[in-house]
């Protein structure tokens, strides 16, 4: 196959991989705005709902961890194939089930199939950027952020018009559309020699493991960003309703931005320079926003924060499937468990904190270990790639 037709089928296969990103987080931004009318349709307490999606964190990381097992066997194209289209279905399961014990059946269900997805992708990704040399998961990872906006913006308002099923309803169906036409496209990456064992085990490389650690200490960041600021500018900072919401819209809307400028930054300065630097500009940010006097100022420090936090975690995800002599489903699935871990667990240990001391202090602490993934970012070298030529097809 000559070069011109090899460079146009992974071309196509980056455009796939794009939507496959932008439907997985349609679905995850579309499940939002359905957490309402999920409360008082099944007639539970939040304490409830809390542990129904915990079960939704708990099927992603299930599915997380054993999907690097399955990309070793069956390539990273298959593995998305499969959980994309069951996933595709997923906020529909939901979004009919009619008490408890479905629910959380369901929500375990949507959990997984959404966690093996995003192994999937971010695998597939990986052997896009090996195929082009050159980088493609920022921007792909922008998608991401904004299928997400989409899922939560346009949620709302057609659960308030025509009802939570058929919001679900159009929901699966668009994302089935897309995943269905953009799996045609993948492109099939080369069988790694250390993936052709067929025996579940997690990787014996320490490095992999390192990786994955600056994941979570990322990850932590923005989940703390996510699910605490708009509190800390309320009952802290004397912020109104509607400024506290723009929080996170701030710190979501120039890391969406970012991460569709990020490859070409990365591409230009390298992978490690660019964490460095994004890593330095996250760590400002949080500081700032928990030293605060205003909110207004907190509000542009967690813009800042997005500023950097937009590509640490797409380049970190990069080097964990580039681990040497590691398949990159094994390395992704191990980042990714462990990155996901932090969004998982942290909110509710910030929230135990914060009942005893106060959220300025906590961000303060969270800027600390955004400096950890600084003095780490050697590690991400991994990131750096070459090109890698197309098997004959």
């Amino acid at each position: 196959m000559d070069a011109q037709k090899i460079t146009q089928i992974a071309i196509r296969g980056r455009w796939a991989v794009a939507g496959i990103f932008l439907a997985n987080g349609f679905l995850t931004g579309s499940w939002a705005p359905q957490i309402p009318v999920f409360l008082t349709r099944l007639d539970i307490s939040k304490f409830t709902l809390g542990l129904l999606i915990l079960l939704f964190g708990a099927g992603a990381v299930t599915a997380m961890t054993w999907c690097g097992h399955l990309i070793s066997k069956h390539g990273s194209r298959t593995v998305l194939c499969w959980f994309g289209l069951v996933g595709s279905f997923g906020l529909l399961v939901v979004a009919l089930a009619p008490n408890v014990p479905l629910a959380a059946v369901a929500m375990f269900i949507f959990g997984g199939s959404i966690g093996g997805m995003d192994v999937a992708m971010n695998a597939n990704a990986v052997a896009v950027e090996r195929r082009l040399a050159r980088a493609i998961m920022s921007s792909s990872h922008g998608f991401w952020s904004l299928g997400g906006f989409a899922g939560g913006a346009l949620g709302g308002f057609a659960i308030q018009n025509y009802g939570h099923l058929a919001h679900a309803t159009v929901v699966t169906a668009l994302a089935f559309a897309v995943i269905a036409v953009a799996i045609r496209y993948l492109i099939v990456e080369d069988r790694h020699p250390v993936a052709e064992h067929h025996k579940f085990a997690l990787p014996a490389n320490p490095l992999v493991y390192l990786v994955g650690l600056m994941a979570l200490l990322t990850m932590i960041s923005e989940g703390a960003v996510l699910d605490w600021a708009a509190l800390y500018l309320r009952q802290e900072l004397g912020a109104d309703l509607a400024i506290a919401g723009l929080a996170y819209a701030a710190f979501s809307g120039v890391m969406a931005v970012m991460r569709f400028l990020g490859d070409g930054v990365r591409n230009r300065f390298g992978a490690v320079t660019t964490l460095r630097a994004s890593a330095l500009a996250a760590a400002a940010g949080m500081l700032v926003a928990g030293l605060a006097p205003s909110p207004w100022l907190a509000i542009a420090a967690f813009a800042f924060c997005g500023l950097g936090i937009a590509n640490m975690v797409p380049i970190i995800f990069s080097a964990g499937g580039n681990q040497e002599g590691m398949a990159s489903g094994t390395g992704m699935s191990v980042v990714t468990t462990m990155g996901y871990s932090g969004i998982l667990v942290a909110p509710s240990a910030i929230g135990f904190i914060a009942e005893h001391s106060s959220f300025g202090p906590i961000f303060v602490a969270l800027s600390g270990l955004l400096i950890v993934v600084l003095v780490m970012a050697g590690l991400a070298h991994r990131a750096e790639f070459a090109a890698e030529p197309a098997p004959a097809e």
